[in-house]
């Protein structure tokens, strides 16, 4: 099933990355579980990413955030020794790509028996947040003036 979205995009400006998620979603290809996560929201913004990646050490893992994607990328250097009866575990090479919000940063990567966590968290700069803005009281003149006069005359 396809969307045009064209009449969308016809009276909207700057929603280019929109646009791009969009498209990117129509054409992602059947991906493989491999491995298996969790997103977990651990505080109103604060986030957790955990992937199950058993058999893979900290030098083993990559993980980079760049232009609103957190990638995750894994390679066993080292095959195991010896002769292997049966596979399980799954140690074969992985990337898994993950779209991030406005404003979303990667706060740590922890590597702790077997599941590796990522910590995101929203920072939204002050620049966007909402501000309060003060509403003043203009003094008015003619009232001032007259109060002025009235006391030019007493004296």
């Amino acid at each position: 099933m396809t969307y045009d979205f064209a009449p969308l995009f016809r009276s909207t400006i700057g929603f280019d990355r929109l646009a791009r998620l969009v498209d990117n979603a129509a054409q992602v290809p059947n991906t493989t579980s491999y491995p298996p996560y969790n997103i977990e929201k651990a505080a109103e913004d604060t986030y957790v990413l955990t992937m199950a990646v058993a058999g893979f050490g900290p030098d083993d893992i990559d993980v980079t955030a760049q232009d609103n994607t957190l990638s995750v990328a894994g390679r066993v250097a080292a095959a195991p020794k010896g002769e292997v009866l049966h596979r399980g575990i799954a140690a074969r090479a992985f990337e898994r790509r993950f779209a991030l919000a406005d404003h979303i940063v990667v706060e740590s990567a922890e590597l702790t028996h077997g599941l590796l966590h990522v910590g995101l968290k929203r920072v939204v700069p002050e620049a966007l947040k909402p501000r309060r803005i003060s509403i003043s009281t203009a003094v008015q003149g003619p009232a001032n003036d007259k109060q002025i006069e009235g006391n030019a005359q007493a004296a």
